[in-house]
């Protein structure tokens, strides 16, 4: 058995504002192309379960699969964005909000971290949602899932079973737009192990070198 993390496309978002889990932030012209290109990938699939945050974004990600597999949509909220104290806010480098001092006093434990939802949350509600898409399409007679979340969740779960510190730069997070982390089981039905791929590299908008 696999179940996929799929993180969605990207957002039409030209004020960079950390959206969070605010509702209407919808996947932008290229988004749209890079779920396309997810579909596509998981034509070879053996899917029986396609589960989804309840966020656009998410949502409007999830359709091409979907369509391509003639399956229906499950929306779970346990793989809904992180909470955030700062969503809806400006959050670029050097013009956003952690250049206001009243923000800093949020920042006091980044192991928790305190801005959000704690890291051990977002792992517990994560390893529910990933076994209940794999149970789901193991009752279908099916050996893979597909899970469509967001960067911090699923780089959190990853973490966790990597055996990594949930303490992190967010800049070196290996979860790129509509990137596939996958979760391996044995026949035991234990995680056995992870794998990573980019299945839309060549849609990734270019990092602007400093």
């Amino acid at each position: 058995m696999r179940v996929h993390l799929l993180r969605h496309g990207q957002v039409e978002n030209p004020n960079n504002i950390l959206y969070g889990r605010q509702p209407g932030w919808s996947l932008s012209h290229l988004g749209k192309e890079m779920a396309e290109g997810a579909a596509k990938w998981s034509e070879s699939l053996d899917l029986g379960a396609l589960h989804v945050s309840p966020l656009q974004r998410a949502q409007e990600t999830a359709g091409p699969i979907a369509r391509a597999h003639g399956i229906e949509i499950t929306t779970d909220p346990r793989l809904i964005e992180a909470a955030n104290i700062f969503e809806g806010k400006p959050f670029g480098v050097g013009d956003g909000v952690l250049r206001h001092p009243k923000a800093w006093r949020h920042l006091y434990n980044p192991w928790k971290p305190s801005w959000g939802e704690p890291y051990v949350d977002q792992v517990n509600r994560m390893f529910e949602a990933i076994f209940a898409a794999r149970d789901a399409a193991e009752l279908k007679g099916k050996a893979e899932a597909l899970c469509v979340s967001h960067q911090l969740p699923i780089w959190i779960v990853r973490s966790a079973i990597e055996g990594r510190a949930m303490l992190h730069d967010p800049r070196k997070r290996e979860c790129s737009l509509c990137s596939i982390t996958t979760i391996h089981f044995d026949d035991a039905g234990m995680i056995s192990g992870t794998s990573y791929q980019e299945p839309v590299r060549d849609l990734l908008p270019v990092k602007k070198k400093k």
